[in-house]
Parts: C-alpha cells; structure tokens; sequence
C-alpha cells in the first residue's frame, strides 16, 4: 500500500478544501475552545446535531482518548469532520504516565475513519498542543512519525497550523527523520 503524501501548510484548518478534517475534539463531542470551538462554529448546527445524535446512539459517556468517529462538516468545504480525542500531557517525567501511545492512536484511527468514508485526502491538527499541553515538537514527532507509518488509502495528509511558530516545527519534523512514537 502505498504512503501517503505529507504536506504542512499555515493556515486556518475550517477553510481545508479536503474529503476531511480531523477535529481536536473534547470527549464530550458537544464543541469547545480552540480548534473544536473554531471547526463547530464554522461548520455549523449540522456538526452539533450529528454529535449529539452519536452521543445518544454511540458515545453516551463521550468518545474515549485515541479514538475517532466521523460526522457531516456542515458548512465547511470538507466533507467531513473526523473527530478524535486527544491525551493531556503528562510530562513523561519520573512517575508520569507516557501517553505518547494515545496522541499516535488519534492519527492512526483517523486515518481508519477516513479509509472507511473513503477520504483521499486529510487535513489535521496540531492535536493535543492547545488546552491539552502537549509540547509542539513532540507532538509533531509523533504525528508525523505516525503518518509515514499508517497503512492507509488516504493519498495527501496535511498538517493545518494555524501560526508561524507551530508551522515551522511541523516543517522541521518533516524533513527530520523520525522514529516511531
């Protein structure tokens, strides 16, 4: 199966005219701040309507850390959102938990939503680097790293930052080699 195509762009990820974007999202599935909050009120009630229906139907006690579900985009020009819960960080110091597995199975399981909807091409976040903590180089370590190694029909993913600074260290972890997470 072939790789897909890495790109980092600098941008604003509810203006991503791709099959999906992939959503920050809070377990609750019901909007936030930063890039939930941003993706929820551009898309539109649509968004907020098909969470609620998952919360009902699937979700009742939210969406578990690392996994990822699918709903309409709304208004946005994706079709649609992939939602995945990111990890807060933990410091992976002396006694910390290394939640490392669980920012890695947010892009790999939605690289599986998209394979399932048939996406062939994916614009994510800086997942877990807002509210969450996640330090930005890290982050993009493991993204990055997780990507190139994905099994997956997607053809283009597309990190979307939204400032400078996250840009170029996504930049930078794309031209370094990574190990995996």
């Amino acid at each position: 199966m072939p790789k897909p195509r890495i790109t980092v762009v600098r941008g604003d990820i509810t203006r991503q005219d791709t099959d999906a974007i992939v959503n920050a999202a809070n377990s609750s599935l019901l909007g936030g701040g930063g890039v939930d909050g941003a993706i929820h009120r551009a898309g539109g009630p649509e968004i907020l309507e098909a969470c609620r229906a998952l919360r009902a139907s699937h979700y009742g006690r939210g969406l578990p850390t690392g996994q990822a579900v699918a709903t309409t985009a709304g208004r946005l020009p994706a079709r649609w959102v992939i939602h995945t819960v990111g990890p807060v960080y933990s410091g992976n110091g002396d006694g910390d938990e290394d939640r490392s597995a669980l920012l890695a199975a947010c892009h790999t399981n939605s690289l599986k939503v998209a394979d399932t909807l048939g996406a062939k091409t994916v614009a994510f976040p800086a997942i877990s680097t807002g509210i969450f903590g996640w330090p930005m180089a890290d982050a993009a370590r493991i993204a990055v790293a997780t990507v190139r190694a994905a099994a997956t029909e997607v053809e283009e993913v597309r990190f979307v930052l939204f400032d400078e600074s996250a840009y170029q260290v996504f930049a930078q972890a794309l031209t370094s080699p990574t190990p995996p997470p």
